[in-house]
C-alpha cells in the first residue's frame, strides 16, 4: 500500500491517521544496515534540507499535521512509504516528495514504526486544587 498525505488529510483524528501510518512492528523492506552512511549522507543534503523545512511549515509544525497537536519539542520528518537505498542511489523524486511526507514528535515516529501505541505522545490533563485527594473536597455554600 502506497501511503499518501492526500488521504491522510482526509482522516479526522489523530488516532485515525496513527492507524493509516503504523507499520505493525514491520519496519518495510529491509533497512540501511551496513549502508547507513547512504541515508546519512540523504538527511545532511540541500535538497532534503529544504523539502523538511516546505513540510513543517504546510504541517504547521503539528504532530501528523493535526492543529491540536502542536510540536515543541524535536520533530521529525516522517517517510510515511519506508525508503531504501537503491531509492537513494537512484535520487528517486518520491523520496523529496512532500505528498509521501508528514511531520511527527519522535515518540509518533517510532509508534509508527514498532506499532506500539504506547510511544504515543499524551495529552497533559488540566489540574486542579484537590483532583488527587477527592475525599479532602468540600462542598462551598
Amino acid at each position: 500500500m502506497i501511503r499518501t498525505y492526500t488521504e491522510l488529510r482526509r482522516l479526522q483524528t489523530f488516532e485515525e491517521r496513527y492507524r493509516y501510518l503504523a507499520l505493525r512492528g514491520f519496519v518495510g523492506r529491509p533497512t540501511f544496515g551496513a549502508d547507513r552512511y547512504i541515508n546519512q549522507a540523504f538527511y545532511t543534503s540541500h535538497q532534503w534540507a529544504q523539502v523538511r523545512q516546505h513540510v513543517i511549515l504546510r504541517d504547521r509544525a503539528c504532530d501528523l499535521g493535526m492543529p491540536e497537536r502542536e510540536i515543541h519539542a524535536k520533530l521529525t520528518i516522517h517517510h510515511m512509504n519506508p525508503m531504501t537505498v537503491a531509492e537513494i542511489a537512484q535520487a528517486d523524486e518520491s523520496i523529496l516528495d512532500p505528498e509521501f511526507l508528514i511531520t511527527t514528535t519522535h515518540g509518533t515516529h517510532n509508534a509508527i514504526h514498532y506499532g506500539d501505541e504506547r510511544l504515543l505522545p499524551q495529552f497533559l490533563v488540566e489540574r486542579s486544587p484537590g483532583d488527587t485527594t477527592p475525599w479532602k473536597r468540600r462542598e462551598r455554600p
